[in-house]
């Protein structure tokens, strides 16, 4: 048997993150966080804000603040499988875990003062639900548009720490106003990263990242604003990426849709059809130069 299909499967876990965005000098840059070293999973790895779905997040008292009816967002993700509360709730829960790691509050009428004060909450101990009914707050749910959805391999790789998740990828623009953080126990680090500039500095190894997020920025870097990003993602709709693994010649190689070792033979996104890892390192075949040539770096 293939050493890939002995381990037992595990069930992804449903989960939210936001590619949050804004226009720099060279383009569009999105926000990204470096995880504490000692996290369950991608210790160490910069990634965007995000998280698994709790239950409270498909309830009542989170979906009457969630900022649009929730057959409204079901329609916008795309999952006729998945039931609006559910659906609803990956929109609250993205919300949740941008303000819980980065401190941006995707709510109506949040500005820098609003924003500060419900981060001194949050910071006391209150839950989400608590700061957001206290300040009579409603989020800005319709503000997010589902982009992708990522679910781990059968068999996750080992910065996964074997958990695997079910991924919805929303992107969105930074508030006017909100000024992006971190919450210095999840994440440690926070920085605004021009696309290109955040695979360069994957390429020198100052930074650590898994393959969605190294898929996502060769993504955001076929743009010229945040505008732009956001448009494409509302008018084609969100892409399901269900990666293939198998192993070449002793290492671990993912495919994606497009590649001749993927079940789907069509390509949904731009850039290498599978990526080897080299330690903890993912990178092309040809190596990482190869994909940094496909943004034009």
């Amino acid at each position: 048997m293939h050493a890939l299909d002995d381990a037992q499967p595990i069930v992804p876990r449903p989960a939210s993150t936001v590619v949050l965005l804004r226009d720099g000098n060279e383009g569009p840059e999105v926000y990204m966080l470096r995880r504490h070293d000692d996290s369950g999973a991608f210790g160490g790895a910069y990634v965007f804000p995000g998280g698994k779905l709790d239950r409270a997040d498909c309830e009542g008292e989170s979906l009457c603040r969630v900022g649009s009816l929730p057959d409204r967002l079901h329609a916008a993700l795309g999952e006729p499988d998945l039931d609006a509360a559910t659906a609803a709730g990956l929109f609250y829960a993205a919300c949740r875990e941008t303000f819980e790691e980065a401190r941006v509050l995707l709510a109506r009428g949040a500005g820098a003062e609003a924003g500060e004060r419900a981060w001194a909450m949050l910071r006391e101990g209150f839950g989400f639900a608590e700061v957001l009914a206290a300040h009579d707050l409603e989020l800005m749910a319709d503000a997010l548009v589902p982009w992708s959805r990522w679910i781990t391999p059968r068999v996750p790789s080992a910065m996964a720490r074997n958990k695997r998740f079910d991924t919805r990828f929303f992107v969105a623009a930074v508030p006017e106003g909100q000024v992006a953080g971190f919450d210095d126990h999840e994440a440690v680090a926070g920085d605004w990263l021009n696309p290109r500039e955040a695979l360069r500095r994957y390429r020198d190894g100052s930074i650590v990242m898994g393959p969605p997020q190294i898929m996502s920025l060769v993504q955001l870097a076929q743009h010229r604003s945040a505008a732009e990003v956001i448009e494409s993602a509302r008018s084609r709709g969100p892409v399901l990426i269900e990666p293939e693994p198998f192993e070449l010649e002793g290492c671990r190689v993912v495919a994606y849709p497009g590649d001749e070792r993927h079940p789907l033979r069509e390509r949904v996104m731009a850039g290498p059809t599978r990526l080897i890892q080299r330690g903890n390192r993912f990178e092309p075949l040809e190596g990482i130069d190869a994909l940094l040539e496909c943004v034009g770096c």
